[in-house]
């Protein structure tokens, strides 16, 4: 980027942070001690070199971001202390598909690629029976609170341009079809109505969602949810561990495209691969 460009954009960050703060230009001369002829050259554009160190420093610390921010060296507005904070923290995890959080972690991430690796299987691949019965044990969500947010999943699912990829152990698909493991104590006619379906929802939604079959002996994966850029969740039980800083979500990004590249069963295959368990 040229100095040019760069002080246009420390002109430009400055302006919209004084905007949404509701600071005037009068109270940015006051708190950083900078003369207000100079505020307003560099403002006004009329001086079209890069503020030093000391000023960049001031505007930052009144406006409350990073330097590096207003001068277009970080993506990132939070200053360092911030970043620290916010680059990973927790979050409740309620093992249920009408989790709040994971509703509201959907919504900001519109638009965007979602990646997951479940717990078990897909929620959205879901049959209400199977919902019903993993979750009648939560007195906190009731199946039915389940299925109503599948059904909004789903909706978003059907609207243009959604991107869903999942990856799922093999071995819990082969547990299912047995019942044997987690799905030990589950009807066999639930578990025979599952994979029907999960069979055909992977024909119907493809390819907006796309469902990938990993040897676990050959790779392994905790739980996990990406939601494109923005914010990548690990599920560790009772909690989730949620990270929003670009290298951590870059760093689990990476992860999941190698359990895709390495999967025993890809997402065109699946289908049928599952249809033949039952």
């Amino acid at each position: 980027m040229e100095k040019a460009e760069r002080a246009a954009l420390f002109r430009q960050r400055v302006i919209e942070r004084l905007d949404a703060a509701k600071i005037s230009r009068s109270q940015l001369s006051r708190e950083t001690g900078i003369d207000r002829s100079t505020v307003a050259q560099i403002l006004n554009g009329e001086d079209a070199r890069l503020p030093n160190s000391h000023l960049a420093a001031e505007f930052a610390s009144c406006l409350g971001v990073s330097a590096d921010w207003l001068l277009g060296l970080s993506d990132r507005s939070e200053t360092a202390a911030e970043l620290l904070t916010a680059g990973l923290r927790f979050a409740d995890a309620k093992k249920t598909p009408a989790d709040q959080q994971l509703i509201e972690w959907h919504k900001e991430a519109a638009g965007h690629k979602i990646r997951a690796v479940p717990t078990v299987l897909p929620d959205i691949l879901k049959t209400a029976d199977m919902l019903e019965w993993e979750y009648q044990l939560f007195v906190d969500k009731t199946p039915e609170q389940a299925t109503l947010a599948i059904k909004d999943t789903n909706e978003w699912l059907q609207a243009p341009g959604s991107d869903y990829e999942v990856c799922v152990p093999i071995e819990t698909v082969r547990s299912l079809a047995e019942g044997s493991g987690y799905f030990e104590t589950i009807p066999e006619a639930v578990r025979k109505d599952q994979i029907k379906w999960m069979a055909d929802k992977c024909g119907d939604l493809y390819p907006s969602v796309r469902l990938y079959l990993f040897e676990s002996r050959k790779i392994y994966s905790a739980p996990l949810i990406i939601f494109g850029p923005l914010i990548a969740a690990v599920y560790v039980g009772r909690f989730y561990m949620v990270f929003r800083e670009r290298n951590q979500i870059q760093g689990l990004t990476r992860h999941f495209d190698a359990l895709v590249r390495d999967s025993s069963v890809d997402a065109r295959s699946a289908q049928n691969i599952i249809r033949s368990l039952i």
